[in-house]
């Protein structure tokens, strides 16, 4: 196992749970902004070799990448971006995400996640579109994993 993506603790110590119950505690959204931004912190850095083209999600405003190693029957993801907000918002999805067999991120409702967080509503539309191809990319990966098995 590379140990450059192993030590994300997102979808570990980190989960989506707990990122529900924290902001929860927060009344401003400035101060759930400040979170998720500290949230982004916690990402392990991503090594500028692994920062390719084809690792580029596409649909974000800013550059984001995604690694995936696949295991006997889960995903380690690691993720980087550009930008503060947007690696929060990686911490958010992989705290869902990381560490799972592709039939429980194909079932994880994302839309009730983010209905919980409030978070759509307070992100730009181009933030907002960006989140959801994140999400995206992830699903489809998942989706290839589990029609391989299936076949």
């Amino acid at each position: 196992m590379d140990a450059r993506v192993s030590d994300n603790p997102f979808g570990r110590s980190i989960t989506a749970d707990d990122i529900v119950d924290t902001l929860g505690f927060f009344d401003s959204w400035e101060d759930r902004y400040k979170y998720i931004i500290d949230l982004g912190k916690e990402l392990p850095d991503m090594p500028d070799d692994l920062k390719t083209d084809d690792r580029l999600i596409r649909g974000c405003q800013s550059q984001v990448w995604l690694e995936t190693e696949k295991h006997a029957d889960s995903f380690e993801f690691q993720a980087d971006s550009d930008a503060f907000i947007v690696k929060g918002l990686l911490g958010v999805i992989l705290a869902a995400y990381n560490n799972k067999a592709a039939n429980e991120i194909l079932a994880f409702d994302i839309e009730q996640y983010f209905e919980q967080l409030d978070l759509l509503r307070h992100l730009s539309p181009t933030r907002g579109n960006g989140l959801r191809a994140m999400v995206q990319r992830i699903r489809d990966i998942a989706a290839d994993k589990a029609a391989g098995q299936a076949g």
